[in-house]
């Protein structure tokens, strides 16, 4: 219904519209995730645009939007609670020191380890948070609202998502998404309709960010105050950063730089600690509703952030007037288009395994955060992976002419496949002499090595003799006894390493 990554032209006037829209969207994004925070609704709109601008000029992926986010949030209530906002600001500043060592280690090429059925899962799990946490939006302190006010708020949310559909139909000159704000406040304001406006959520009006070293004592017990939160911190904002530029990148066909998005995420959130900020990262649905807009260049994250700023200091009475319901309705039009439609008509169509990790890792995302649901769906990947790959271990025997048996084995042999490698062989019933031959499968760590020690060490108390070929020289290394089992034939064993600790 909604297509994400039409071919669109970028050019600086799509930016700058693109940006204008997503500021209006960043207001109550950031004020919510302030009161999740526990801090004042300015320190989350100071922590967007500050993170915005920076990622925008120094990050890696242009037309990605960061800033304040809910991910970061949930992690630092509990800091402020226990010891104060002062803390926060120091955490902050940690964070994207960590953020960008991780930079200067080149670590971010480390989400090509993310499987793809991972990032379904990711997409799809973001996008039912995204469509859930709008559903705050009608309540009223703890109540939700009911009777005329609801079906208002219906109306004017479905009237923002059928402008979005076909306003574009009409022209492309301006985002639908902009005309769908615009038409829907005018609408508010001159039929005197009553719904519930920026406004009523908090005060946006202030200053300028002001420069503000943390008030904590510093010393070792800082850093262990601190530190725990940290890295969390860091890890799931590089993640979720990591993972959106991922996503925007299939989106638009184009690469961004992993490392230096990690590099400048960290500097943009040792700033926003200096300046009284909570952190941040990239944000998904506001990034998607960039990319929808048009904004794939530097100047609509750049535009997005003044725009915020200017929001601050001089439009808090306008940006005040816009009614809920139409960034509401901006959202789920975000939600339609960033979730993986296709990933539900193919569950029955792709290995049970695969299925499995997209489900999983969207049920997770939903009840627990990015890092944890992204942690396990590595690991069930790997371990569907190693118990696929454990499984194609494969042997055939032939007889020589003198009465020796050989197997030939085909397929990797590592901890996975140690087990399945063991049961290929008949000890007993073999002859006196047996050779395994190596040349096709490839030893992969210490289970497999240990695996090879228990098999030769059966045969050779069986009276047998047993010969070993085409093994890498680690291999013959690691092996007991490796002068009487091992034949070498120099032209041609493979040269390859082990992974084992007992030649690191």
């Amino acid at each position: 219904m909604y297509e994400l990554n039409q071919k669109m032209d970028s050019s600086l006037k799509d930016n700058i519209l693109s940006g204008l829209t997503v500021a209006l969207a960043l207001v109550p994004e950031a004020i919510a995730f302030s009161f999740v925070a526990g801090v004042e609704p300015l320190i989350g709109l100071y922590t967007a645009f500050i993170i915005g601008i920076i990622t925008s000029i120094f990050g890696g992926r242009p037309g990605m939007i960061s800033g304040a986010t809910g991910a970061i949030a949930v992690v630092v209530v509990e800091l402020v609670i226990s010891n104060g906002i002062e803390y926060l600001f120091a955490a902050a500043i940690l964070m994207g020191i960590l953020q960008i060592l991780a930079g200067v280690l080149k670590l971010g090429k480390f989400i090509r380890l993310v499987p793809h059925t991972v990032m379904i899962g990711f997409v799809n799990g973001l996008a039912m948070v995204i469509f859930i946490s709008q559903f705050e939006q009608f309540k009223v302190g703890h109540e939700w609202i009911t009777g005329s006010e609801l079906y208002i708020m219906i109306g004017l949310i479905l009237l923002t998502m059928v402008i979005i559909k076909f306003f574009p139909k009409i022209t492309k000159a301006v985002p639908s998404t902009l005309v769908a704000i615009i038409a829907v406040t005018l609408l508010v304001k001159f039929m005197n309709i009553n719904t519930k406006t920026v406004g009523d959520l908090a005060s946006i009006s202030g200053g300028l960010p002001k420069f503000h070293i943390p008030n904590v004592p510093f010393g070792l017990d800082l850093i262990m105050t601190i530190l725990p939160y940290s890295v969390v911190m860091a890890i799931i904002g590089l993640i979720e950063s990591l993972m959106t530029m991922s996503l925007i990148d299939d989106t638009t066909g184009t690469r961004g730089h992993g490392n230096k998005e990690c590099i400048g995420q960290g500097f943009a959130n040792v700033v926003c600690g200096l300046f009284g900020g909570m952190g941040g990262c990239a944000m998904i649905g506001q990034s998607m509703l960039n990319i929808q807009s048009g904004g794939k260049r530097r100047a609509s994250g750049i535009t997005a952030a003044l725009s915020l700023l200017a929001f601050i200091l001089f439009g808090s009475e306008l940006i005040s007037m816009i009614p809920i319901s139409a960034l509401v309705g901006i959202m789920f039009i975000v939600v339609i288009g960033t979730f993986e439609w296709s990933s539900l008509f193919m569950l029955n169509k792709i290995p049970k395994s695969d299925a499995l990790v997209i489900l999983v890792v969207s049920v997770v995302t939903v009840f627990t955060n990015l890092a944890v649901s992204v942690a396990i769906g590595i690991i069930l990947s790997a371990l569907v992976f190693a118990w696929n790959k454990g499984k194609k271990i494969t042997s055939t025997t032939t007889i020589e002419e003198d009465g020796v048996k050989v197997y030939i084995l085909d397929g990797p042999l590592f901890f996975g496949s140690a087990k399945n490698f063991l049961d290929l062989f008949n000890v007993n019933d073999d002859p006196d002499k047996v050779i395994i031959d190596f040349l096709n499968s490839h030893v992969h760590d210490h289970s497999a090595i240990e695996a090879i020690n228990s098999l030769t060490s059966k045969y050779l108390s069986n009276g047998k003799d047993i010969h070993l070929r085409h093994l890498s020289p680690e291999c013959r290394e690691l092996l007991r006894n490796a002068e009487e089992i091992v034949n070498v034939n120099i032209l041609e064993d493979p040269n390859y390493h082990v992974a084992t600790d007992s030649l690191a």
